[in-house]
C-alpha cells in the first residue's frame, strides 16, 4: 500500500481521534467476530518477488522507475527485495505458523506475459502454481490480486499503458490466461488494486510509475481501469465463474473524511472528498456513474462511460475491498484560499477539483508514514460503504502500520505498538459488524514481511516479519504471534 504523505494544516480539536490505551484495550471483553470471518496477510508482487530478470520476466514500469535515479530512497530497486520467488515454502510455512486463514497476494503480469501480451512464460506460470499449491497444501486459501500497478514495460512504450482504452482488451486477455491456468485452485479474485494510486500518483503527480504529471490523464487512467474491470469479470462470470465457484471484485483504497466543524459547508466538503476518493472508483460500480460532485467539478475532463461499458462495469463487484490506514478532517476552504495551499497530494491530487481543505488534530498520534492513527475513523468508513452502496459484503484487504527503527531487529521484534494498532482498528471492525450491521467478512493485515515500499525502498517497514534485505533472514516480529492468537480465538 502506498499514498504520498500528505502536507495539511494541523488544528487543536480535542481527542477524538486518540487511540485507547493498552490498558484500555485489555480490560475490555474479548470481542468475538462472525464464524468464518476471513482472516488474512497480504503482500504483492513486486514488493516481495525479487527475481527481476529470472526465468523469463519481463520488465515492468517499476523496474524502469526505480532503476531512474532519484526516483526512489537512495535509488534503491526491488530487484531482489524478499527474494520470495526462490524462498515461497519458506514463507507459507511463515504464514502457516501465524494460523493465516487466508494469504493475498497478486501476479506479476510481465512473469506471466513478459511483453504483456502474446506467449506465455511458462517458467513464471510454474511459480505461480507452486505458490497457489503450497497455500492449499497447507490451508491457506489463496486471494490473487491481478495487478498491483506492475504494468509490463512493453505495454508502456508500445501502446502508451494506461492511457491507451485498448488497455482494457489486453487485461482481459491477461485476466482470462489467469482464470484458465489457476482458477481451479483459486476462488477470490481481486482485478486491480488501489486504481487510485495508479491514477493519481502514477499520471497525476508522478511520484509513482510511470512517472507523469497531468491534471486530464489521471480521469483517464481511471477511466480505462474501471473498463478494464469490467470486462476481466465479465469474462469470469461468463465462462468460468459457474464452474469453478470463485467470486471476483475489486480492492480500492480512501482514508475517512471527517468534517472539520458542524457547519453544511465542512460537510459538504468531507463528503466531496470522499466522493472524490473513493467514489470516483465504486460509484460507476455500484450506481453506474461518476458521482455527480466530479461531474460538476471536472467537466468535460472526466470521461462518459458509452452505454457498453455501464452495463460491464455496474454490478461488476462481489465483493467490496478496501484498503485503510486512516483519516484526517476536511473543510471547505475559505475564499480566495489558493489551491497550492490545500495540501494537493491529501486531496488526491486533485486540489484544484476538489476544492476541501484536510487538516490534523495534534493530539492524533501517527505511524511512521506520517498517517494519522484514528481507529474510529474506521467505523465511519465502513458505515458510508454500507450505505452508501446498498450494504455489500465488505472485506478490509489492506490495513497495518509502519513503525520507526525497525531496521534494527531488536527494536522491531518488539512491535507491541503494532499489536495495539491492528487490535484498534479491529475493535473498530467489530463495532461497525456488531452495533452498526455492516457486513465485514474479513480483515487482511498489511503486511506479512517487511518489503520494498515502492518511492520508500526499504525505509519504511510494515511487516510481521523482519527481514534482514541483505541476507533474506526473516524473523517474527510480537504481532505475528499477537496476530496468530487473534486468529485462534476469532475475536480481540
Amino acid at each position: 500500500m502506498f499514498q504520498q504523505p500528505s502536507f495539511i494544516f494541523a488544528t487543536k480539536s480535542g481527542t477524538q481521534g486518540l487511540p485507547r490505551s493498552v490498558s484500555e484495550a485489555t480490560t475490555e471483553a474479548m470481542k468475538s467476530f462472525p464464524k468464518d470471518f476471513v482472516w488474512g496477510a497480504a503482500t504483492a508482487a513486486y514488493q516481495i518477488e525479487g527475481a527481476w530478470q529470472t526465468d523469463g520476466r519481463g520488465p515492468s514500469i517499476w523496474d524502469a522507475f526505480a532503476h531512474t535515479p532519484g526516483k526512489t530512497h537512495q535509488n534503491q530497486t526491488a530487484d531482489v527485495a524478499c527474494d520470495h520467488y526462490h524462498r515461497v515454502e519458506e514463507d507459507v510455512a511463515l504464514m502457516q505458523a501465524m494460523g493465516l486463514k487466508a494469504y493475498r497476494f497478486s501476479i506479476a503480469w510481465g512473469r506471466l506475459l513478459p511483453q504483456g501480451r502474446g506467449a506465455i512464460n511458462e517458467a513464471g506460470a510454474a511459480f505461480y502454481n507452486r505458490l497457489i499449491d503450497s497455500l492449499l497444501a497447507h490451508g491457506i486459501t489463496p486471494w490473487v490480486t491481478l495487478f498491483h500497478w506492475d504494468l509490463p514495460l512493453a505495454l508502456q512504450m508500445e501502446l502508451d499503458g494506461l492511457l491507451n482504452p485498448d488497455i482494457a482488451d489486453h487485461f482481459a486477455r491477461y485476466a482470462e490466461l489467469c482464470f484458465e491456468r489457476f482458477g481451479d485452485r483459486v476462488k477470490h479474485w481481486i482485478t486491480f488494486n488501489e486504481p487510485w494510486c495508479s491514477a493519481v500518483l502514477g499520471h497525476g503527480i508522478g511520484y509513482f510509475a510511470p512517472g507523469r504529471t497531468s491534471q486530464t490523464e489521471p480521469y483517464a487512467v481511471a477511466h480505462n481501469l474501471l473498463r478494464a474491470h469490467g470486462r476481466a469479470v465479465e469474462i469470469y462470470r461468463r465462462k468460468y465463474q459457474a464452474r469453478q465457484q470463485g467470486v471476483i471484485g475489486i480492492t480500492n483504497n480512501c482514508d475517512w473524511r471527517e468534517a472539520r466543524t458542524t457547519s453544511a459547508a465542512d460537510r459538504a466538503a468531507a463528503e466531496r472528498g470522499l466522493e472524490f476518493f473513493l467514489g470516483w472508483f465504486a460509484d460507476p460500480i455500484y450506481r453506474g456513474d461518476y458521482p455527480d460532485s466530479m461531474r460538476a467539478a471536472v467537466g468535460g475532463r472526466l470521461p462518459q462511460f458509452s452505454d457498453a461499458d455501464r452495463a460491464l462495469v455496474q454490478g461488476s463487484s462481489d465483493f467490496f475491498g478496501l484498503n485503510f490506514y486512516g483519516g484526517m478532517y476536511a473543510a471547505e476552504p475559505a475564499a480566495g484560499r489558493a489551491m497550492a495551499q490545500l495540501a494537493p497530494t491529501g486531496n488526491g491530487g486533485m486540489a484544484e477539483d476538489q476544492r476541501v481543505e484536510l487538516s490534523d488534530d495534534l493530539a492524533w498520534m501517527k505511524t511512521d508514514m506520517g498517517w494519522n492513527i484514528v481507529p474510529w475513523s474506521c467505523r465511519k468508513m465502513l458505515g458510508w460503504i454500507d450505505r452508501r452502496y446498498g450494504h455489500p459484503p465488505i472485506y478490509i484487504t489492506e490495513n497495518g502500520c509502519a513503525l520507526p527503527g525497525e531496521d534494527d531487529v531488536r527494536v522491531a521484534v518488539n512491535d507491541t505498538r503494532r499489536s495495539d494498532f491492528i487490535r484498534d482498528y479491529l475493535s473498530a471492525c467489530h463495532a461497525a459488524i456488531a452495533e452498526d450491521g455492516v457486513d465485514m467478512r474479513g480483515y487482511f493485515v498489511w503486511s506479512l514481511m517487511d518489503n520494498f515500499e515502492w518511492a520508500y525502498g526499504y525505509s519504511k517497514r510494515f511487516g510481521m516479519h523482519h527481514v534482514d534485505f541483505a541476507t533474506g533472514v526473516r524473523t517474527p516480529k510480537q504481532s505475528a504471534a499477537w496476530y496468530a492468537e487473534t486468529i485462534r480465538r476469532n475475536a480481540v
